[in-house]
C-alpha cells in the first residue's frame, strides 16, 4: 500500500525517513531503560500480529530504529511502539533507536500521524486523539487538519463518532462497526434507535448505503414538512460564516438555531467570529 501524504506542517516536522537521518545517529539502548508513552493514541495492539513481528525480529533484527526522546533518567516512545512490544516479545535486551528532541505536541502528532498511515487506528482512538490535539495542545481542528493532511471536515466527522452511545462506542472499538456505518448512525435522533439500529447491522450483515437508507426513511416518517429555501440559505449562510453545522428549527412565532462545536478552541473561534460580526 502506497504511503499517505504527510500534511504540510507534520513533514516539515519529519522527513520523509523519519526514523534515520543517517546511520550514526542510531544508538544501542537497553530495552528495559525505553518506556511506552502512555498518552500515543493507540490503545489495542494485536497480539498474533505482534507474535508474528517478534519472530522476524528474532530472524532479520530491527529494520528500522525506534523513535524515542529522553524522559526522566530514561527513555519514552515517539514512533515504534509495535517495534518496541515486539522486540520484548522476542527477548532483545537491546534495541536500535534515534533519540529526539520533541514536544508533548509533537509527539502525539507523530504517534497520530505514523498510526494513520498504517491504518493501526480504530475510529475511537482517532477520535480522541483529534480531541487531545484540540483541547490539551489549543490546535484547531484546521490545524489539526493541515498538519496531518487531512480536511477539515473529515475531522469534524471523526469528532462526531465520540457523540453516539457508549455501546456503539464499544462496537467501534472492536470492530463489529465500521465509522462509515457510526456516521450513518448519526443521523438517528435518539439514542436508543441508533443501538437498535447498530445491532441490526451487526446481526444482519448492514451495509452503509442501507443503513443510510434506513436513516432517510426515519426522517421522511418523523419530519415530513421541509424547511423553506429562505431558511435552507440562512442555515448554509452561517455555516459558511462559522465553518461548523448550523440547524435552524423555525415556526410562525419563535425559532432555534443550534450550532455545533468540538471543544473549548473550537468554542472560541466561533465566538470569536461572532463578535466582529
Amino acid at each position: 500500500m502506497a504511503k499517505k501524504a504527510l500534511g504540510k506542517g507534520l513533514s516539515a516536522l519529519i522527513p520523509d525517513n523519519p526514523e534515520v537521518d543517517d546511520e550514526s545517529s542510531i544508538l544501542q539502548l537497553k530495552i528495559t531503560d525505553i518506556e511506552a508513552n502512555e498518552n500515543q493514541p493507540r490503545r489495542k495492539f494485536d497480539e498474533e500480529a505482534l507474535t508474528s513481528l517478534a519472530e522476524s525480529i528474532k530472524e532479520h533484527g530491527i529494520v528500522q530504529p525506534i523513535v524515542v526522546r529522553r524522559e526522566g533518567t530514561g527513555y519514552q516512545i515517539v514512533a515504534g511502539e509495535r517495534r518496541w512490544r515486539a522486540a520484548r516479545i522476542a527477548g532483545l535486551k537491546m534495541v536500535p533507536v534515534v533519540v529526539k528532541d520533541y514536544s508533548d505536541s509533537q509527539v502525539l502528532e507523530i504517534a497520530l500521524i505514523e498510526n494513520l498511515q498504517r491504518e493501526d487506528l480504530n475510529p475511537v482512538e482517532e477520535a480522541n486523539a483529534y480531541k487531545v490535539l484540540m483541547e490539551e495542545h489549543s490546535l484547531s481542528q484546521d490545524e489539526i487538519g493541515k498538519r496531518i493532511g487531512k480536511s477539515r471536515s473529515a475531522i469534524t466527522n471523526s469528532l462526531r463518532l465520540l457523540n453516539l452511545p457508549s455501546q456503539i462506542i464499544e462496537y467501534l472499538v472492536s470492530g463489529k462497526l465500521t465509522a462509515g456505518h457510526a456516521r450513518a448512525l448519526l443521523a438517528f435522533q435518539d439514542d436508543k434507535k441508533k443501538i437498535e439500529v447498530a445491532n441490526r447491522i451487526i446481526n444482519e450483515n448492514l451495509n452503509v448505503r442501507q443503513v443510510e437508507k434506513l436513516a432517510k426513511e426515519k426522517q421522511r416518517i418523523k419530519k415530513p414538512k421541509t424547511k423553506s429555501a429562505e431558511i435552507c440559505d440562512i442555515e448554509e449562510r452561517l455555516r459558511n460564516i462559522l465553518g461548523t453545522k448550523v440547524t435552524i428549527t423555525h415556526s410562525k412565532k419563535k425559532g432555534k438555531i443550534e450550532i455545533e462545536y468540538y471543544g473549548i478552541d473550537d468554542l472560541d473561534k466561533i465566538l470569536n467570529i461572532l463578535e466582529k460580526q
